[in-house]
This record gives C-alpha cells, structure tokens and sequence, in this order.
C-alpha cells in the first residue's frame, strides 16, 4: 500500500529548511508530499549559509526573501501549506565576533534583524520569529548579550502577534525562558523548543522525530508537535532527519493506535501555538 494514502491526513514538519540557493530546496518539500506530509514551517537558514554577510539589519531581507520565495513554492506541492518562519540563527554571534564586531555591535546588529522578521510576520508572508542562544559553549559576554537578543525577540512577537522558536542547548527545564517571554506580554505556549526532547518544561516542545522521543512525548501526554530539522545541506544529505520522517514516524504511531497523540501534535498544538488551522488548509 502507497504510505501516503494509508496516512491520515494532516502531517506538519514544524521545522524544515529548503535551501534554494546550494541545496534541494523544494525539491525536498515534494518528497516530504510524496509521502503524506501536508503541511511545512520552513525556517531561513543561517544567513551566511545563504551567502549573505550581514552587516545591517536590511541585509537580512535577502535571505528572508529567498525563504519566502521557496516556502511559497513548496505550498503549491502541498495538500495544505507552508509558511516561513524568519529569524537570526543564534551562532551568528560567532560570526560576527570572528569579523571584529564587538558584543553590542553584534547583539544591536541582531536585534535588528529581529525587528526585520518582525516587520515580515506584521506585513504577512512570515508565520513566526526565530531566535535563540548557541547551543555550544561560549564565555558570560556572549551569553548575556544572545539572551538579550532572545528577550528582545519575546518582545517583538508580543507586539506583532506570533510565537517564536528557539534554537538553543539541549536539556529539559527552559522554564526562565518561559517566564522572560511572559514578563514581555508572550505567552508560553507561544514560545516553541526546537529540537526538544519528548519532555520539556517551560516551552512548547517541537519533538525531534526520533522514535525514542516521540514515544516519550506521546507518554507525557502534553502539547508537542514534530520535527525533522531537515538542512537541506548538500554535504550533509538526510541531515538532521531526512524529508520523509515525520510522515513516516506519524504512520507508525497511527498503525500504533494513537490518533490522539497524532490530533495533538498535527492538529491541536499548531491551533494553539502559531493560530493555523491545519485541517481548514487541507486542499485549499
């Protein structure tokens, strides 16, 4: 039997990156159809991965652009849709400290990239915000200035209306991050843990769709949703998870019997999270 018809419709990949530039780019969404999945956040890729060097805010359009073009494309190859979520990837801190920028030039030239994707999610085409923290380790300099970065995005959402994903260390308790978005007007169930694990305090967890942790996830019972944290990085092929993962693992646990957990994490969640109606989307 074709996986996709026995798949019961809708499936969302909450993080996924098309790189048109030097990867698959929609070709990757087609496969993430193919084989039932429905519907796609697609996130930019960190901005030098795009070629892009910023060095003010409005250079991050460019590879907001381009993520908006491509999330556009994949929508078309959808039985529902696709929406970008647009941010500043957290190492860019790195980055910029390697060409010289001091941690305020680099956390100001940050935020500003924040207010950008702001401005894209006010004027329509984007979903959410992306910020974040590295998830490496780095000296107390680094960490203040990239939690601020993070306060700040907690605070532009809170003003245009939108979640915001985190791209951060591992672990389980994010809950002083979910107080700081609270204390700036978010909710925290508008505050998403990319790449989570099955259990996650403080943050909604978008669960990496790994067996073992989405099994933990369907355990614990609460709000989740899943993930590839697909690169699209043609040195990396598969990387993290490849296209067809979460369609692949949302069969599983249906042949599994659990169409509740299912309903949570393509249905339930993403309503309550970002405000999108997966099923209304379904064949629009």
């Amino acid at each position: 039997m074709d996986p996709a018809a026995a798949l019961d419709p809708p499936v969302l990949d909450n993080h996924m990156h098309l790189d048109p530039v030097n990867g698959r780019g929609v070709d990757a969404a087609r496969e993430f159809a193919r084989v039932g999945g429905t519907h796609l956040l697609v996130l930019n890729k960190p901005s030098w991965s795009l070629g892009t060097d910023v060095e003010r805010p409005d250079d991050f359009r460019e590879p907001f652009d381009l993520t908006v073009e491509v999330t556009r494309e994949a929508s078309d190859l959808l039985d529902g849709r696709a929406w970008p979520v647009l941010g500043v990837h957290p190492a860019l801190i790195s980055r910029l400290a390697e060409r010289d920028f001091d941690i305020e030039e680099a956390r100001a030239l940050m935020e500003g990239g924040i207010d950008v994707a702001a401005e894209y999610v006010a004027d329509g085409p984007a979903l959410a915000i992306k910020s974040g923290r590295p998830h490496y380790d780095v000296d107390d300099a680094v960490w203040e200035a990239s939690n601020a970065v993070m306060r700040h995005a907690f605070e532009r959402a809170a003003e245009v209306g939108c979640a915001v994903q985190l791209h951060t260390e591992n672990g389980e308790d994010f809950t002083e991050i979910a107080e700081w978005a609270e204390a700036r007007g978010l909710p925290r169930e508008q505050v998403v843990k990319h790449f989570a694990g099955g259990r996650t305090e403080g943050p909604v967890p978008s669960v990496i769709a790994r067996r073992e942790e989405l099994g933990v996830a369907v355990e614990d019972g609460g709000p989740f949703m899943m993930e590839t944290d697909f690169i699209d990085d043609p040195d990396r092929p598969g990387a993290v998870l490849g296209p067809k993962t979460v369609p692949k693992r949302s069969l599983e646990l249906q042949e599994e019997g659990h169409d509740d957990a299912l309903r949570v994490a393509h249905v339930e969640t993403p309503a309550r999270v970002y405000g999108i109606d997966t099923e209304g989307t379904l064949a629009e």
